[in-house]
């Protein structure tokens, strides 16, 4: 890319996660464009609103040749939303606590990759979900996840790191009552009892765990993994499982793909995750976006695995 292919709209969320590094390396980043010439006008969001509206404004832009968005899933989720049937390419800086898509990428908050993905200019397709019309780039959670998310999101105040999931995680753990979830996937009734249940677009969730290992977000497919589970006794076992990458050899784990999945109970109230972010009560009704967003990403690049991402995430 060259100066004169246009302006790169740089979307910024100030309060994304607690992630020093990669805010620094996003100042850094935009630097690096200004000393190469570019003209890079920057956005900073006070909601997530904001960071939807900047993306779509860019994607009509005639004069906007791409976007980088400086945020966490949330952010780039809210990006990628405003973006949907552009052919402006996303480059995300990873800045939030998880960063649950740039690591499917390929990407991690060092300045040195940023300017190797950007300067060989290599893109892929993402795929997006809709859930109840609203878009997720990563994966959706339903039931036990649902409510850790739910429960974060109701005490935080500000930047939230790992350590503000452990009380949570604690406390749902103990107290959680594992109701009945009906699922189907293109139109197959493929479970109805109590469950966790993930859909996703990525291979890779919360601090590197490979729950959904055959997911290809550029595939057109999502994928879902869906862990029988009546008792904290079996969620452990289950947690043992997918540490050890051998959780879909379980009879009580069913794995499948499709294009169109709905989650339902008869049990009011279940409470939902997509992106890390509170999502909507069940009935859930899930369809893929097939190639809705172009993103830079490192040529070759794999996702980091849960070591890596355990360092990263406590150093």
């Amino acid at each position: 890319m060259k100066p004169d292919d246009g302006y790169i709209a740089y979307i910024v969320n100030p309060r994304a996660g607690a992630s020093s590094g990669g805010k620094r390396s996003g100042r850094h980043f935009e630097e690096y464009l200004l000393k190469r010439g570019f003209d890079v006008r920057v956005g900073v969001t006070s909601s997530l609103a904001d960071a939807c509206e900047f993306a779509t404004d860019a994607a009509v832009d005639y004069d906007c040749a791409m976007v980088v968005v400086v945020g966490g899933d949330g952010t780039v989720r809210e990006v990628a939303h405003g973006l949907e049937g552009s052919d402006k390419p996303m480059l995300v800086v990873p800045c939030g606590t998880e960063n649950l898509l740039a690591n499917e990428l390929g990407l991690d908050e060092g300045l040195r990759i940023l300017i190797r993905t950007f300067e060989a200019g290599y893109t892929r397709s993402l795929d997006l979900g809709s859930a109840n019309g609203r878009c997720f780039t990563s994966i959706a959670g339903f039931g036990f996840d649902g409510e850790i998310v739910k429960s974060v999101s109701e005490q935080r105040e500000g930047h939230i790191d790992y350590y503000d999931y452990f009380w949570p995680i604690w406390r749902t753990f103990w107290h959680y009552k594992f109701r009945p979830m009906k699922v189907q996937v293109d139109g197959e009734d493929v479970f109805d009892g109590p469950c966790l249940v993930f859909v996703g677009n990525i291979s890779r969730y919360a601090i590197g765990l490979k729950i959904l290992h055959d997911a290809d977000y550029g595939d057109g497919l999502l994928d879902v993994c869906i862990y029988k589970c009546a008792s904290q006794i079996r969620l452990v076992k289950h947690s043992v499982m997918t540490i050890l990458k051998q959780q879909t050899l379980c009879k009580d784990v069913i794995y499948r793909q499709g294009t169109h999945i709905t989650v339902s109970s008869e049990v009011p109230g279940i409470p939902s995750e997509i992106d890390g972010d509170p999502g909507p009560s069940l009935p859930v009704d899930i369809k893929v976006i097939p190639k809705a967003v172009k993103v830079m990403v490192p040529e070759g690049a794999r996702p980091a695995g849960m070591r890596k991402q355990i360092i990263r995430a406590f150093r």
